[in-house]
């Protein structure tokens, strides 16, 4: 089997023989070995232990386990970012900021004495009720709900094709008292209601709610729904590093380092967290470090706190200096290199590196900030994979880290160097 992760120890190996041999023969000639050349490091072996550094920062990450906004593994996170950067020469800092925070304190479903443990999508309302389950066809659509009667009680429909919101605003509409939303991949539903709905909802995995839908379908079924959820004030902290003096940047280069619940969130986001170590890494005796700051955000998961908390406390004409913010989320799994955001940003990446697969959306990570001050955005992503947001997401490819950091690395320094 061939060594792809560590390939720095078979090329020392080979070095390390050709010296040796050198240096028998210099001494049979009476030669002393200081006189003897050193072996040189090559570029293949500097890259291959720049991506085994960047591969330990993801599993230092990931053993802290899973990474929530307010708690304290978020403490030891920032912690060890703040090490690494200081280590690399950067002055790094916390940056704190507090939000409103969704807690689910444990929800669940009751039948027959036997209780059914859910999730609460984010933003639900509590409650506490007892009432018929009825199922809804298909995904939840107005006309699937016009299908059935669901007036006075609790829904149960699979996830897919439509916004959580707008399953739980037709239920609510056509007369449903509660929601139950079955996962249609494996594991539990982590999900954002992202708006105002007046009913309880309730998320449940696939291995839970599809048993539960057949013997809906077969008899009728009482059920009692416990969504026990709160909101509450937790204290944020994004990481701020840059080389001493360098008060206005030219580029932000940045990702989040929280994860969701239950997961140690290895791709999702300590992938993209390294990554942009590796580049204050790679970066840090350029010029281009005096142009660049880089921030690993807190709170992306619970709707962009961090990167929002940052652009909010910045100055007009700090943001308005800036030629762009470079975002990395989920860069770790899939072979498949992908670069949205601004159109002329991602037409320049594109001119670079025609391989690089480029997309237009400019949403759904900290880059969206950013876009919303009216900064030029680029946004660095890989794509969904199946342990997304789930206990399982512990591992990502050493190979692919070092690709994006190495594409990264390129594109930012042309950036900062573009009239």
């Amino acid at each position: 089997m061939t060594n792809t992760k560590f390939p720095s120890i078979f090329l020392f190996k080979t070095l390390a023989k050709s010296w040796l041999q050198t240096a028998l023969v210099a001494v049979l000639v009476g030669l002393p070995t200081a006189c003897i050349a050193q072996p040189n490091r090559t570029q293949e072996a500097v890259e291959a232990q720049e991506s085994n550094r960047t591969f330990t920062d993801v599993q230092a990450l990931v053993n802290l386990g899973p990474r929530v906004a307010g708690t304290p593994v978020m403490e030891k996170a920032s912690a060890y970012l703040i090490e690494q950067y200081r280590k690399a020469g950067y002055v790094a800092e916390v940056q704190t900021f507090t939000y409103s925070k969704f807690q689910d304190l444990g929800s669940n479903l009751s039948i027959d004495k036997a209780t059914v443990e859910g999730k609460a999508l984010n933003g639900t309302v509590a409650g506490k009720l007892n009432a018929p389950l009825v199922v809804v066809p298909n995904v939840g659509r107005k006309a699937d709900f016009a299908a059935v009667n669901v007036k006075g009680a609790i829904a149960i429909v699979r996830r897919g094709e439509i916004r959580f919101s707008e399953k739980a605003k037709n239920a609510a509409a056509a007369g449903a008292v509660g929601l139950v939303i079955v996962n249609n991949r494996q594991g539990d539903v982590y999900g954002t209601l992202g708006e105002e709905v007046k009913i309880p909802v309730l998320g449940l995995s696939g291995q839970q709610g599809n048993p539960l839908i057949q013997r809906a379908q077969s008899v009728p079924l009482n059920v009692s729904l416990n969504v026990n959820a709160q909101r509450r004030v937790v204290t944020g902290r994004n990481i701020i590093a840059h080389l001493a003096g360098v008060t206005q940047p030219k580029i932000i280069l940045g990702g989040h380092y929280d994860s969701v619940p239950g997961s140690p969130g290895a791709n999702d986001n300590a992938s993209g967290t390294a990554v942009v170590l590796a580049l204050a890494r790679n970066l840090s005796n350029t010029p281009t470090a005096r142009q660049a700051w880089f921030i690993a955000f807190d709170g992306e998961e619970d709707g962009l706190h961090g990167s929002r908390a940052f652009v909010n406390k910045a100055e007009s004409q700090f943001l308005s200096g800036l030629k762009a913010m470079v975002n990395f989320d989920m860069v770790g799994v899939n072979n498949q290199l992908g670069i949205g955001g601004t159109s002329s940003l991602t037409t320049f990446a594109r001119n670079i590196d025609p391989k690089v697969k480029t997309f237009g959306s400019s949403g759904g990570s900290d880059h969206a900030s950013f876009a919303d001050k009216n900064v030029p955005v680029l946004f660095f992503y890989r794509g969904n994979e199946p342990n997304y947001h789930t206990p399982n997401d512990k591992k990502v490819d050493p190979k692919l880290l070092n690709e994006t950091t190495q594409v990264g690395l390129d594109l930012i320094k042309r950036i900062v160097n573009a009239s």
